[in-house]
């Protein structure tokens, strides 16, 4: 590898040109939600006049996504892991496809041949002085799409962050194209007094010395507004954002009391703003890796403490957890969530909780549902879920008969629905 930065050079070529090397009917992964190469995916569109059915695999595009507008059907076919905001009218008018999958378990679809990978659209900070490009904020599936395609192309940028763990090495990539941009940045959501009160419900779940896990949104982040009292707090999550880096700079969040990976703020991407950014980049307690580690239940149930918090769109009296699905629609996917229920169910004194509103459209639709919708599939089993948490309270279900998850449930019901859903109770025997 003495002599990678002569090899380097010769890999060097426009975006258009290394986007030639894509053929009709090839599958392409592009990186990650921020991670995403913009140059190169605006490239693939340039050429779809003269593509067919090139079939394009992410999970959240935070682009545009112009691959899955209409009128491009010929050209390409999103194949959706997770449906996101610009992909979703795609799925929906069934122009893109949705595959389900856990996300803990996307590695092993490529590595295993079962979505063979043919491109690998990535986006990496530049070479260190071994070679070695830092996946930056995308390495769940990106880089096990990376080691199994039979072409990477790289858009190198300088704005990516030296995030430490996952790396490629320059020999392991197939072209180059040098094109700094903005990464893209995801604006902190607005938190309302709902947010507030479910945020301060879900903090008294939380022990000092937990490790975490955090989705995204105005519900993670205003449950970070209530752990200012706590104290050493670790982070083991798919991803985290900018909330994370205040409490990391209170001295809040250390990782110190962390059973594994001692120390370390462990996630497999980044999602946030210039600040997040600007935290992780050559940070040596920052690390991020693919997903099938940060996901895998196994490794999660080895952190005591482990607490998942997670969302959902409805819950039933029973406590099935519908977190993907409105109706027959393909809302979004199952992303991590059951990995880290798993994982928290694993780990000794660990807790998983489901945190929602207790309504939707306005006050119009109790998410504490008498069933799921029709059409709409189960996210998370009853059996799995520990604590659903609303504005209203904490209902605790683990080891709770029917009869007590329904009352349990019901009392955190917004009060205009807890008669409807007595009564619905009631009728289907529950209580």
């Amino acid at each position: 590898m003495n002599n990678w930065r002569d090899r380097y050079q010769n890999k060097i070529v426009a975006a258009g040109q290394a986007l030639e090397n894509i053929q009709s009917g090839d599958r392409v992964v592009t990186g990650h939600a921020c991670g995403e190469p913009g140059a190169l995916v605006e490239a693939l569109v340039a050429r779809a006049p003269e593509l067919n059915n090139v079939e394009i695999v992410h999970m959240v595009a935070m682009g545009p996504a112009k691959y899955a507008q209409p009128g491009m059907e010929k050209s390409f076919r999103h194949n959706a892991l997770f449906v996101g905001g610009t992909t979703r009218k795609a799925v929906e008018e069934r122009r893109a496809d949705f595959t389900p999958c856990f996300f803990s378990e996307i590695p092993r679809l490529f590595r295993d041949g079962i979505l063979p990978v043919d491109v690998a659209l990535i986006q990496v900070a530049p070479p260190d002085a071994d070679g070695y490009c830092s996946y930056g904020v995308s390495a769940d599936y990106t880089k096990p799409a990376a080691e199994s395609a039979r072409l990477v192309i790289a858009q190198l940028n300088k704005n990516v962050p030296r995030t430490g763990g996952a790396r490629i090495h320059l020999d392991a990539i197939n072209l180059i194209v040098e094109q700094d941009a903005p990464l893209i940045e995801l604006p902190p959501p607005k938190i309302g007094d709902v947010e507030k009160a479910i945020g301060e419900n879900v903090a008294r779940l939380i022990p000092d010395g937990a490790t975490l896990q955090l989705g995204i949104g105005a519900i993670p982040d205003a449950v970070l507004l209530f752990l200012t009292n706590k104290k050493d707090l670790g982070i083991h999550s798919e991803m985290f954002s900018d909330g994370v880096v205040v409490l990391a700079e209170a001295g809040v969040i250390t990782n110190r009391k962390k059973t594994i990976n001692t120390g370390k703020f462990m996630a497999a991407f980044l999602m946030g703003t210039r600040k997040l950014y600007d935290f992780v980049d050559n940070n040596p307690a920052v690390e991020l890796h693919s997903v099938d580690y940060i996901n895998d239940p196994y490794i999660i149930g080895q952190h005591d403490s482990m607490i998942s918090i997670n969302s959902a769109l409805q819950v039933d009296l029973m406590g099935q957890v519908n977190a993907e699905m409105i109706g027959s629609r393909q809302f979004s996917g199952v992303g991590g969530q059951v990995d880290f229920i798993r994982g928290a169910s694993c780990s000794l004194q660990g807790r998983s909780i489901i945190a929602l509103p207790s309504t939707a459209a306005g006050g119009k639709i109790s998410r504490i549902a008498s069933e799921l919708d029709r059409g709409a599939a189960v996210t998370t089993s009853r059996n799995d879920v520990h604590y659903v948490v609303t504005e209203y309270g904490v209902a605790e279900l683990r080891g709770k008969t029917l009869r007590e998850r329904a009352q349990a449930l019901i009392a955190i019901s917004h009060p205009d629905f807890r008669s409807s859903l007595t009564s619905a109770a009631a009728a289907r025997g529950l209580i």
